[in-house]
C-alpha cells in the first residue's frame, strides 16, 4: 500500500505531529480504557446470571428464542416483564403445561421502545413455542403475524459454534503474529499484537458492560466483528511501522522518536480518511440495518475507532520505548 511522502521542509522546520511528547497521555488513556474493560469482563464473569466474561447469546448457549412484533398505533404501551413471567408460570402450573424447568428463568426483554417482545428459554418444541405465544397474547398482543420468529439452536450446536469461534480468533492471532514477524521482526510483531489485544479487550469490555446493564448478548456475528477488527487494526499498524522502517533507513541522523513522529505525521491524514470512510457504511447499518445487524455494526464501528487509535497513537508510542 502506498504511503504519503514527507516533504523535506517539514523535517527541517520540525513541522510535524509530535506523538513522542504526548505518549504519556496516550498510555494513560489506553490504560484507563483497558482497566475499565477488564473490570467489566471480570464483573460479568462473577455475575451469577451470566457466569462468563460476556453474556453469551443463543448461538453459543443453545435454546429457543421467540420474537414477537406488537401491533401498536403510534406508541406501544409499557408492560412489565413480571406480568409476562407470571403468564409463563401459569403454563407450567397447568395440567398439560410445559415442564417447569423449561420456563423457569426464561429471559424476557422488550426492544425498540416496547414494539418487540423477546423471550429466551431452553429448547422448546414447536407445540410448546405456540403455547408460549398464546399465553402472552392477552398481555402484550395483538402481534403482527409477519413479525413473528421462532429460532431454536440445540446445545451441542451452540457449544460447537462457541468452540469454532474461539479457534478462529486464536488462528487469526497466530497468523497475524507470523506475518508481522516475517515482514518486520519480533519487536514489531509483539507491539502489533499488543495493539490488537488492546482493541479486542476494549470492544469486549464495552459489550461486557452492555451485557450487565442492558442484557446485550454476543453471538456469532460478534465473533465475525472481532475478526474484522483484528484485520483492520493490523493493516493500519503495519502501514505506520512500514513508514517507520522506511524513515529509519533514509534519515539516519534523526532520533527514533523523531522518525516515529515523522511516520505518524505522514500516515495520520490517511488513517483519518480511512477511518471516516469506513465508518460511513457502518453508520448506515446502525441506523437502517435493523435489529439483527445493529449490535454487529456497533461492535465494528467501535473496533474501527479503537483500532485507528492504537495504530496511530499506541503502537508507535510504545515503539519509542526501545530508544529510552
Amino acid at each position: 500500500m502506498e504511503v504519503p511522502q514527507i516533504k523535506s521542509n517539514k523535517i527541517n522546520n520540525q513541522n510535524f505531529f509530535s506523538l513522542s511528547r504526548q505518549r504519556y497521555k496516550v498510555w494513560t488513556i489506553s490504560g484507563f480504557a483497558i482497566l475499565i474493560s477488564l473490570i467489566g469482563l471480570i464483573s460479568s464473569w462473577l455475575n451469577p446470571s451470566i457466569g462468563l466474561p460476556l453474556r453469551a447469546g443463543l448461538d453459543f448457549t443453545g435454546g429457543t428464542q421467540i420474537r414477537l412484533e406488537r401491533k401498536c398505533q403510534k406508541e406501544c404501551g409499557l408492560i412489565s416483564t413480571i406480568s409476562i413471567s407470571n403468564a409463563l408460570n401459569d403454563i407450567s402450573d397447568s395440567n398439560e403445561g410445559i415442564p417447569y424447568q423449561k420456563l423457569d428463568g426464561a429471559r424476557i426483554q422488550f426492544l425498540d421502545g416496547y414494539k418487540s417482545l423477546l423471550i429466551r428459554t431452553p429448547t422448546l418444541s414447536a407445540f410448546e413455542s405456540k403455547k408460549v405465544i398464546d399465553s402472552v397474547v392477552n398481555i402484550a398482543g395483538p402481534f403482527d403475524e409477519g413479525g413473528q420468529s421462532i429460532e431454536t439452536i440445540g446445545p451441542t450446536l451452540g457449544k460447537k459454534l462457541l468452540r469454532t469461534s474461539l479457534i478462529s480468533l486464536l488462528v487469526a492471532f497466530l497468523l497475524i503474529s507470523t506475518y508481522i514477524s516475517i515482514r518486520f521482526d519480533r519487536k514489531y510483531a509483539f507491539l502489533a499484537l499488543l495493539a490488537l489485544s488492546h482493541d479486542v479487550i476494549i470492544v469486549c469490555g464495552v459489550f461486557a458492560w452492555l451485557g450487565i446493564f442492558q442484557n446485550i448478548e454476543v453471538n456469532s456475528l460478534f465473533a465475525v466483528a472481532l475478526l474484522t477488527i483484528a484485520g483492520y487494526s493490523v493493516n493500519d499498524t503495519v502501514v505506520v511501522f512500514d513508514r517507520v522502517r522506511e524513515i529509519n533507513r533514509s534519515k539516519i541522523n534523526l532520533s527514533l522518536k523523531q522518525k516515529i513522529d515523522l511516520a505518524v505525521s505522514a500516515t495520520l491524514t490517511r488513517t483519518l480518511y480511512t477511518t471516516g470512510t469506513t465508518l460511513l457504511p457502518l453508520l448506515a447499518l446502525i441506523f437502517f440495518g435493523g435489529t439483527t445487524l445493529y449490535w454487529f455494526a456497533i461492535a465494528l464501528a467501535l473496533g474501527v475507532i479503537v483500532g485507528s487509535w492504537s495504530s496511530i497513537a499506541l503502537a508507535p508510542s510504545l515503539l519509542s520505548l526501545s530508544n529510552d
